[in-house]
C-alpha cells in the first residue's frame, strides 16, 4: 500500500485520468473528492464486497440441468 500525506485541496492522480482531492477534514472523517472517467466505476468498499457476494451468489443459484434442457430441444 502507498501511503500519501495531503493537505485540503491536494490531489493524487491514478494513472491518466483518475484524481482524488481531498476536500475536507472534520473529527475523525475525511471527504474526497474523485474525478474519473464515467466508464470507470467506483463504489464505497463496503458496497463493492456485497455486489462481489450477490453474483458469486447469483452464479451458485442456478440449477445446470435446466440449462441444458433449454439447448436440447
Amino acid at each position: 500500500m502507498l501511503a500519501l500525506a495531503r493537505k485540503i485541496n491536494q490531489s493524487i492522480m491514478i494513472g491518466n485520468d483518475i484524481e482524488v482531492t481531498l476536500l475536507e477534514i472534520k473529527g475523525d472523517q475525511i471527504k474526497i473528492g474523485i474525478n474519473a472517467p464515467k466508464n470507470v466505476p467506483i463504489y464505497r468498499k463496503e458496497i463493492f464486497v456485497q455486489i462481489q457476494q450477490e453474483n458469486k451468489n447469483a452464479g451458485q443459484e442456478v440449477d445446470v440441468s435446466k440449462i441444458r434442457n433449454l439447448f436440447k430441444g
